[in-house]
């Protein structure tokens, strides 16, 4: 393995270690959505690199997967924590005008 593709993965790997701090620590919850969409996009990017490693194109889907299953994901999540409801069709109105 090359020394490029050593630094790639260890910044991979470092990226997601403080993605992964920022989503335990916070401060705020929406800091902690990102910090998880980051690491779930990480592990997408890792993925692919293991698929430019080895070669088995095969698993290519499981990322492409994976990252569909993230988004999702952090789609439903906001819009539980905005609303507090995920059958909610209208978003809560701003009650701060009146």
């Amino acid at each position: 393995m090359s020394v490029v593709l050593l630094l790639a993965t260890l910044a991979i790997f470092a990226t997601m270690a403080l993605a992964l701090v920022r989503a335990l620590r916070g401060p705020t919850v929406y800091d902690r959505i990102v910090a998880v969409n980051v690491f779930g996009t990480k592990t997408v990017l890792l993925v692919a690199l293991i698929v430019y490693i080895t070669g088995h194109a095969d698993l290519i889907d499981v990322a492409l997967v994976y990252a569909l299953i993230n988004f999702i994901a952090i789609v439903t999540v906001l819009k539980l924590v905005r609303q507090r409801d995920l059958a909610a069709a209208q978003p809560p109105r701003d009650r701060s005008h009146g």
